[in-house]
């Protein structure tokens, strides 16, 4: 017998969400080809800073179908998470084409005829199922500041910091305090740098990573589903005794909820350094940036600071409005509508929430999730 071949599905992205539908679409007999940008998988952790470790725990952190090995520790390190995707793609033999970016996803024909996805070289890719994975953290983004194209001074986004070495007694400004701007402000202080000071709009809410051993995750894990009055209550309640308050170094405890920051999409900062670093004058708290004028930044409260660098942990874009924009599945502020399963048929979205339960641990929910709808259809590997 013949057999003819099916066309595959096509993942883009060999991130965490990308490999793990990969795998769990290969463990169910449906073939996936993962297209990746880059030359390796997991490229947005190869370029995080140094000393960045995941705020979850190596146990519930893992990809469907194999541990993070023990010997990794409780909270895996940067380089480790890139050994473990590598291990990964390996473990579960999966097809992954690297060079290759998809610039634009269509639909083939009438809803329900499959996608065709335009991609580098003039390429025209047709797969019945397409799978969106190129991730939450996708490209750095920083305000509108007025005098941002004058400004004399070295302004870079957090994206390129790596550690603190090249700041070595500089004073440098770190603008944003959700977890990348306050882990590399606690890195500048403990690395050499001569004065840090962090910009602050908003008072995040600052959760200790473990409490008497039990994680901060577990925590997230087990609220998540109640309603949000409810969890910024419970909020309340806990940070009167377990969250650090810094009121009197000028980083007062926020007004707003626990869970409605998470909904309006600012997660909870877990301290690995901030804290000790504030309450020791090695990072002083000022007001939000306003505007940038010569070499001089202006600050919310008036005041003009004149720092050696500004790094800018401002955030990201998914950017994906040239890829599936015109397909009328993004909100207006350019997320899926809607993600895992739920998604519109044949396409589907992974990685793009940050819950207050771990990122990681989403991903793996939504991609058996994903796979098990798409192997409902899919015709099986011959």
């Amino acid at each position: 017998m013949v057999t003819t071949p099916q066309e595959p599905v096509y993942v883009i992205g060999a991130g965490p969400g990308g490999l793990a539908v990969a795998a769990t679409l290969r463990a169910r007999g449906v073939r996936a080809v993962v297209l990746e940008k880059s030359d390796a998988v997991g490229t947005s952790w190869r370029g995080h800073y140094d000393r960045l470790r995941l705020h979850t725990t190596r146990r519930l952190s893992a990809l469907p179908g194999l541990r993070i090995p023990r010997a990794y520790g409780r909270w895996v390190a940067r380089a480790d998470l890139v050994r473990y995707l590598e291990a990964y793609a390996e473990k579960h033999e999966l097809d992954v084409v690297t060079g290759v970016e998809v610039h634009r996803i269509e639909r083939a024909g009438d809803e329900g005829g499959g996608w065709v996805l335009h991609a580098t070289g003039g390429r025209r890719l047709t797969g019945r199922s397409v799978v969106v994975a190129t991730g939450f953290n996708h490209t750095p983004t920083v305000p509108d500041w007025p005098g941002l194209d004058t400004y004399e001074g070295d302004l870079r986004h957090a994206r390129e910091y790596r550690n603190p070495e090249p700041y070595a007694g500089k004073d440098v400004l770190v603008v944003g305090i959700g977890n990348t701007g306050a882990e590399i402000a606690a890195d500048l202080a403990e690395g050499g740098a001569g004065r840090v000071r962090i910009a602050v709009r908003t008072a995040p809410h600052i959760l200790r990573r473990t409490t008497a051993g039990w994680p901060a995750q577990r925590s997230g894990i087990l609220v998540r589903r109640l309603p949000v009055p409810l969890v910024d209550l419970m909020g309340r309640g806990l940070a009167r005794f377990a969250a650090p308050d810094l009121s009197a170094h000028g980083l007062p405890r926020p007004t707003a909820g626990l869970a409605s920051r998470v909904r309006e999409g600012a997660i909870a900062v877990q301290d690995v350094g901030l804290v000790a670093a504030v309450r020791a004058g090695k990072v002083e708290v000022v007001a939000a940036v306003e505007a940038l004028e010569g070499r001089e930044v202006v600050l919310a409260d008036g005041s003009r600071i004149t720092p050696d660098a500004v790094i800018a942990a401002t955030g990201y874009r998914r950017a994906l409005e040239p890829l599936v924009g015109h397909l009328d599945v993004l909100d207006p502020r350019g997320r899926p509508l809607t993600r895992g399963p739920r998604s519109t048929p044949g396409l589907y979205f992974v990685g793009f929430a940050n819950p207050i339960s771990g990122m990681l641990r989403e991903i793996s929910l939504e991609a058996e999730r994903i796979a098990r709808r798409i192997a409902r259809t899919a015709p099986k590997r011959k």
